[in-house]
């Protein structure tokens, strides 16, 4: 699981840092995050748990530690460019209207293994979100398939169907 919070500040700057798709191992995990060379090929996407795009207003320290393998769930591109990415900016937007959001994401089961290091693609990612202002949450389930995207509302659920799964507690505000 990795956790984080979005706020205006941190996802709306007007001169954003340039992405620079520098995949590398956690210096804190290197060994068990020196997997980069497993991707090519394998047909997975590095797909961000926290987004590239949420870091970009930061210093070049955080946008860094941003392409940190650890910080990567093999996704397909399907799911990737597709719905994940459609929640990431729908979370940035609601960031810029309604300013802190605490964000939680991971994965459940595996799909498969692949590469040397037999990294895991997992069956789901999940994703809770948090609106501070509003005291609201919404919880997501996507299956990582090569499926046509189907939208957001096609994968909410409550948020103690992520709890019941991952046996994480999300703190009620």
């Amino acid at each position: 699981m990795v956790e984080w919070w979005e706020t205006k500040i941190k996802v709306g700057c007007a001169t954003p840092l340039p992405r620079k798709d520098n995949f590398k191992p956690d210096p804190l995990l290197p060994e068990d995050s020196d997997i980069a060379d497993d991707y090519v090929k394998s047909g997975f996407d590095r797909g961000h748990m926290s987004p590239a795009a949420s870091n970009q207003c930061q210093t070049t320290d955080v946008q860094i530690e941003c392409f940190y393998m650890s910080n990567m769930a093999a996704q397909t591109h399907r799911l990737n460019a597709g719905d994940w990415k459609s929640l990431e900016t729908l979370t940035r937007n609601l960031a810029i209207q309604k300013d802190s959001i605490h964000v939680w994401a991971g994965n459940i089961g595996v799909l498969k293994r692949f590469g040397p290091h037999e990294v895991a693609a997992p069956r789901q990612c999940w994703k809770v979100i948090y609106v501070v202002k509003d005291k609201q949450f919404s919880a997501y389930i996507f299956d990582n398939t090569s499926e046509h995207p189907t939208g957001l509302h096609s994968h909410e659920v409550a948020v103690g169907d992520i709890e019941e799964l991952t046996k994480f507690k999300f703190p009620r505000k």
